[in-house]
């Protein structure tokens, strides 16, 4: 029995009310889940928060999960979404405390290259959600969760092609956005 099927059968039995496949369901997720929030989130603190935020998320709204798809699939879209969310939240955190003053030990989130690079990714995705909100959770899965993109079809609900085309304007959207901050190094 793969991993996959273990996964999809405990979510279903968890979905039917299950708390001990619950349990067990969390216990297994949380190593995926983690790296997936580690891939946008850099700070290890930060992909923590997600972590815990999305396997709270899952344990909240298991009941939901219809096994139209994969599970891992609809794992990788609460994933996305807790790390966005907790970047969102990171940077609203930041705003409220901001002072005047040059930090004197400068946050390894913001001077890292990888680390802006990853916050530039957030920052871009915040800025596609407020123009085209429909066309972000197809562009994480696919390019932040590595889904293919017959299983986004399927977790969202869309047609393959509608699928394909948020993701290639959402990518049109974005580029110029990324080049930006690339060239500002």
């Amino acid at each position: 029995m793969s991993d996959e099927v273990d996964l999809d059968i405990l979510a279903r039995a968890a979905a039917d009310g299950d708390a001990s496949a619950l349990d067990e369901l969390l216990a297994a997720i949380q190593p995926r889940v983690q790296r997936i929030v580690g891939r946008m989130l850099l700070h290890p603190q930060d992909a923590e928060e997600a972590t815990q935020d999305a396997l709270l998320a899952v344990a909240r709204n298991i009941g939901r999960f219809e096994g139209r798809s994969r599970f891992t699939t609809w794992l990788h879209a609460i994933a996305g979404n807790s790390a966005r969310s907790t970047y969102r939240s990171l940077k609203r955190r930041a705003a409220e405390h901001l002072v005047d003053d040059l930090p004197t030990n400068p946050d390894p989130r913001t001077t890292s290259v990888i680390a802006g690079s990853r916050l530039d990714l957030l920052e871009a995705l915040e800025v596609l959600a407020a123009t085209s909100p429909e066309q972000v959770e197809p562009l994480v899965l696919r390019d932040v969760g590595q889904l293919d993109y017959s299983e986004i079809a399927r977790l969202l609900d869309l047609p393959l092609g509608t699928v394909k085309s948020r993701i290639h304007h959402a990518r049109q959207f974005v580029r110029p956005l990324l080049a930006v901050s690339d060239e500002s190094r």
